[in-house]
């Protein structure tokens, strides 16, 4: 009863704080501004406090819209059937093959393996795999792939060591599971289909800015891959150097828990080469397929173009290689395919619900005059320099991201940082790519991410432990964003 009330109190704050928004909003020369500003404020509050399950208060714009005038329930339902969100839907099925197939596991215990068993090295590799698995299948999977390997890790350890050492088994706990958490959003800013707040970036670009090039899967990881790899190298160094400091002695049977998990998977089964050649098509598919531009006079184009095929985008592919999962019989469960649908019954869907609420806002900032209303306040704004502006925005939105999903505030900040960039006459790429990464650079708070969320619930983590190291992540991750892209963007998009 106590919920269903706080739930009506936050709703009812919801709306005050709408109606305060729509008073204070100018209408300029369209009277539904501060219709929209008020409509974003209310699912804003819904998402933040989760009044409402998350995709319901996506669903908001498909009756909020036509009945105040801003779009109509037709154009509104273009918004939650983009192409984007069928690459992601297609990303979760190949991701989901693979774990039915038990792939996943064996990569990770594969890559841990390899590392060895000191505590600085085996926190290392754990970033590096977690990271790289991130990188294709989403962070909230992998953290589930890792976490019990990492706690298996753990346990054994606690058996192994003298009463002496327990302190530091308590320390390496901690920061083994951390860098799980931290290593997982790191590692998804490298891709396009790494998180969501990516792939959410490149739709809303593509949709505001129809006249510019479209920003490709090979172009991302020219700007994510370095950035990814640089904050996985400093935040090793930091995690295990200054915040917990690991001895370079070797912890004796940790290694062994690792080979004897890889011992009981057995050899390589027929399912997980199938799926993971599957996959790995795909991805080859997503890297090769735009034209890569080097400079005014080198381009190496990409398979769209030398095969005269256009018309498909990532999202092509994933589908496709999705419904390949579909076709190709298991020889592990006689009688089924690699992939079946009860298989992806558990799926995330209600987070493509969350993506088209995301696109509707988007349009309806353009369609209601408030991107004018935003883009003309922002102009009135002096920046010293382009790095005070990348400063500042990775600053909010990392900050932002603590209390909110970085889904929510991608969806509901871009369009504004979109506008802004009209307004201030700058590339738009130069706010809304930096504001994009650091979407994923909250470390602080159990509900900034589900990965942190899952970490905090081994037990192995308290409140206090998180946000001591998140400090120190935050501000390196602001420091990395901002002069990584500011060193890198020019050379990859040419402006």
């Amino acid at each position: 009863m106590k919920s269903v009330s706080k739930k009506w109190m936050y709703f009812l704050l919801a709306i005050v704080l709408a109606v305060v928004g729509y008073w204070l909003v100018p209408s300029a020369s369209n009277s539904k501004a501060p219709i929209m500003a008020a409509i974003v404020i209310l699912m804003a509050v819904c998402w933040i406090f989760e009044v409402l399950p998350i995709a319901v208060t996506s669903l908001f714009p498909m009756f909020l819209f036509p009945l105040f005038g801003i779009l109509d329930a037709k154009d509104t339902a273009v918004f939650y059937g983009k192409e984007i969100i069928f690459l992601f839907l297609g990303g979760l099925m190949l991701a989901q093959g693979i774990q039915q197939s038990n792939l996943h596991q064996r990569l990770a215990l594969r890559i841990v393996s390899i590392i060895g068993s000191k505590p600085a090295h085996l926190i290392l590799g754990f970033m590096i795999t977690t990271s790289f698995l991130s990188m294709w299948i989403s962070n909230t999977a992998t953290v589930m792939v890792m976490m019990p390997i990492g706690i298996s890790i753990i346990e054994e350890l606690k058996t192994s060591i003298t009463n002496d050492n327990k302190k530091l088994i308590s320390r390496f706990a901690v920061a083994l599971m951390l860098c799980i958490a931290y290593a997982a959003d790191i590692g998804g800013m490298a891709t396009v289909i790494g998180t969501m707040p990516n792939m959410i970036f490149i739709e809303m670009y593509q949709t505001i800015f129809p006249d510019k090039a479209v920003i490709g899967f090979t172009q991302w990881m020219m700007i994510g891959l370095p950035i990814a790899i640089t904050f996985i190298i400093t935040g090793w160094l930091l995690l295990t150097k200054i915040i917990y400091r690991m001895p370079k002695d070797n912890l004796l049977k940790s290694n062994d828990v690792v080979k004897s998990q890889l011992q009981g998977l057995g050899k390589i089964t027929r399912d997980e080469v199938l799926s993971g050649l599957v996959f790995f098509i795909a991805a080859i598919l997503w890297i090769t397929g735009s034209d890569l531009r080097l400079s005014e006079t080198i381009i190496i184009h990409g398979w769209r173009t030398i095969f005269g095929l256009e018309m498909t985008t990532d999202a092509t592919i994933a589908i496709a290689a999705a419904t390949l999962l579909f076709l190709i019989p298991s020889k592990q469960r006689e009688g089924e395919m690699l992939l079946k649908w009860s298989h992806v019954h558990s799926l995330p869907w209600g987070v493509l619900l969350l993506f088209g609420g995301g696109f509707a806002i988007a349009g309806g900032f353009t369609s209601s005059g408030l991107s004018d209303v935003v883009g003309n306040l922002f102009s009135q704004m002096t920046f010293s320099s382009p790095l005070v502006m990348v400063v500042v925005v990775c600053v909010v939105l990392t900050l932002l991201t603590e209390v909110t999903s970085n889904t929510a505030t991608t969806n509901l900040v871009l369009p504004i940082l979109a506008q802004a960039s009209i307004a201030l006459d700058i590339e738009p790429i130069l706010l809304m790519i930096p504001a994009t990464l650091s979407a994923s650079c909250a470390f602080m708070m159990p509900v900034a991410s589900p990965t942190q969320a899952i970490i905090f619930g081994s037990g192995y983590v308290k409140i206090k432990q998180m946000i001591r190291a998140g400090i120190l992540f935050n501000l390196l991750g602001v420091i990395i964003v901002t002069s990584m892209f500011m060193l890198l963007f020019k050379f990859v998009f040419g402006v």
